[in-house]
């Protein structure tokens, strides 16, 4: 089988985001793949924009890289009991594109916030979002990374079993989905 494609989505633009680490370490554990992770920092979102100059190169360039990918992976912090606004920007804008790149693709959301609940109400919102773009995602396990300041060693490796195990099986459950 050729290798698969995996695209992720990172909702927390910090250079030291345990969202990003967290997402590496799904990448390291997914096993052998492709992976991209486009950029996401667009414009904020303005039909003004769309109107006078149509979708943005790297808009576009997103949802080519969720239409092609085999698998795509978000992990996003929670922000206001919700996602964070450059994820949810980057939705609205990827969804004005020809197409449906999310039609069908297989999802893993998972999400590191120092909450108790390591963004279980922005996993929420997450899933609410994605839902008129009608993709599959993944039940679970659900990956939620409470305190993540103390979870992941100085290489950004996961240093919790449980979470590392809980990413594992969820990564278990995209790749199954990904090669149906």
């Amino acid at each position: 089988m050729a290798t698969l494609k995996v695209t992720g989505l990172c909702g927390s633009l910090r250079r030291e985001s345990y969202n990003l680490k967290l997402m590496n370490e799904a990448v390291r554990l997914f096993g052998d793949c492709s992976f991209t992770q486009p950029d996401i920092r667009f414009a904020v979102f303005d039909e003004d924009i769309e109107k006078d100059t149509g979708i943005p190169p790297e808009v576009q360039a997103a949802a080519d890289a969720i239409a092609q990918a085999d698998a795509v992976i978000i992990a996003s912090p929670e922000y206001n009991q919700s996602i964070s606004g450059v994820l949810k920007n980057a939705l609205d804008w990827i969804s004005r594109t020809e197409g449906s790149p999310w039609l069908r693709k297989p999802v893993a959301i998972m999400s590191a916030n120092a909450g108790r609940a390591g963004g279980a109400r922005g996993q929420y919102a997450l899933r609410l979002c994605m839902t008129p773009f009608r993709p599959l995602m993944v039940p679970g396990p659900e990956v939620m990374v409470a305190g993540p300041a103390k979870e992941f060693d100085e290489h950004g490796r996961l240093q919790n079993d449980h979470y590392e195990k809980s990413l594992a099986d969820l990564m278990t459950e995209l790749r199954r989905a990904a090669e149906a």
